[in-house]
């Protein structure tokens, strides 16, 4: 009998790390130190004419938290705005100064994350 009671615990603790594991991997979860609900995410609109765009590729992005996280690392930099998708794990940086790839590739790595390619 206490065998069967405790695999009946088991299984609904299994249960409730699964649907959060499930959460966290659509993006869902309260992981990265985020609460309730979606995070601000901030824009930031160039103050002189855009020059042009880079696309960073980045893993390690799991939820909104990471997007915002990552979003403001990015648009600390003077002259950057960034839009970033979690779907498509990257960062659309609009810029209008020149700005090194290694600067942006800083600012991200810094925050936790990894920037594969700069485009």
């Amino acid at each position: 009998m206490a065998n069967a009671i405790v695999v009946i615990v088991v299984l609904i603790i299994m249960v409730f790390a699964g649907k959060g594991a499930y959460k966290h991997m659509k993006g869902e979860g309260a992981c990265c130190g985020g609460g309730a609900g979606k995070p601000d995410i901030p824009k930031k609109k160039l103050d002189g004419t855009k020059l042009g765009e880079k696309t960073l590729k980045i893993t390690g992005m799991h939820c909104e938290n990471c997007v915002a996280s990552v979003t403001r690392a990015i648009n600390r930099i003077d002259g950057a705005a960034a839009k970033v998708s979690l779907k498509k794990g990257e960062a659309v940086v609009s810029y209008d100064r020149e700005i090194s790839n290694e600067e942006l590739k800083k600012v991200v790595e810094d925050r936790g994350y990894h920037v594969v390619s700069i485009q």
